[in-house]
């Protein structure tokens, strides 16, 4: 979903930065959720970790230098890990240098980083780094998110690397590993800040549930581009499956490009699907609806023309925290849209 480069007909082209092509390195062969972690405190004893590539990373002492994607960061911040990564990869800053939203709450200017834009990953300054471990997403079986295919057999000759499913399963399920591994990295999951954001996030999700028994509302999470406008498909995101669960009514896709999470349209296309509420990506490499106005098929949708318009985070931040506030929009949007399609 994203654009502001050539559009893939691959997945994550669309959830990358901008639509570039690229799934990152395919490595090991893919893997269920699953996976343990243990370590001394403070880096002392052995450390492990089973991530979602059934991969066991074995360490002599728990990481104290780690570098992860910058959604991986957020989540693993979210939960408690706040000294221990010392670089981050992808869209972490803006132009005007304050942070990207899918940096969510960690502190940029405490990391290095390595890369800002899809295919930007400095090796050299890596290594420099000494890290212990690589965390990101795996969108994609076996695939780790914004690691350069050309550069990806030096990448991870450097340090071990571990890899959380987040697509094709619900939500819940990252979230719940993100809190694994940073459990494991020494977050104390019983901290006021996890506890009461877990709680937020619970809440929101019953309020969501009984919100759409009474508001018979047709969504459509989407994204936009110069180009092209994305209709994502809920059997593949893994937060359109959890809020399916909880009874969303989406719009599904007929006919998805390579990799099953969305369609692509041409903008004449662009009304294909009626929908009441468009949860529109909000990533800072796709358009927004000021930038949507020259677009006449957009300023047609009935969703559009009643200003029943909501932000979506479609690469959510894996954390309680990260989720909540989206959950919170989500039902927000619902309970106020009027029926229209």
């Amino acid at each position: 979903m994203r654009q502001a480069r050539a559009l893939p007909l691959s997945r994550r082209g669309l959830l990358a930065a901008g639509g570039a092509l690229g799934l990152g390195a395919l490595v090991t062969a893919c893997g269920d959720n699953g996976g343990s972690g243990s370590g001394g405190d403070d880096g002392g004893g052995s450390w492990s970790f089973t991530d979602d590539r059934k991969k066991k990373i074995s360490l002599d002492g728990r990481p104290q230098h780690i570098v992860a994607y910058i959604a991986a960061a957020a989540a693993l911040y979210d939960f408690g890990i706040e000294k221990q990564i010392t670089g981050v990869f992808g869209p972490t800053t803006l132009k005007n240098g304050k942070p990207d939203v899918q940096a969510g709450d960690f502190p940029v200017d405490q990391a290095t980083s390595l890369g800002n834009t899809w295919g930007q990953f400095n090796v050299e300054k890596y290594a420099s780094l000494s890290p212990d471990l690589l965390i990101t997403n795996m969108y994609d079986p076996g695939a780790l998110f914004y690691i350069p295919d050309d550069s990806k057999k030096k990448i991870l000759q450097l340090a071990p690397s571990a890899a959380i499913a987040t697509g094709r399963v619900s939500m819940l399920e990252p979230i719940k590993r993100y809190a694994a591994l940073a459990e494991a990295l020494g977050a104390d999951l019983k901290a006021k800040k996890v506890t009461d954001a877990k709680a937020r996030f619970e809440k929101a999700a019953e309020t969501l549930r009984k919100t759409v028994k009474s508001h018979k509302i047709k969504v459509m999470a989407c994204s936009a581009s110069a180009d092209l406008f994305y209709v994502s498909n809920p059997k593949i995101n893994a937060d359109l499956i959890y809020f399916s669960e909880l009874g969303v009514d989406f719009v599904v896709p007929q006919k998805t490009d390579k990799g099953g999470y969305f369609e692509s349209l041409s903008w004449e296309n662009a009304d294909k699907y009626d929908a009441d509420v468009l949860f529109l990506d909000n990533r800072t490499a796709t358009l927004q609806p000021k930038d949507l106005t020259s677009k006449p098929t957009w300023s047609k949708l009935a969703a559009v023309k009643a200003g029943q318009i909501t932000p979506w985070s479609s690469e959510p931040r894996f954390s309680y925290a990260g989720a909540a506030p989206f959950v919170e929009s989500l039902t927000k949007a619902i309970q106020d849209a009027k029926k229209v399609s």
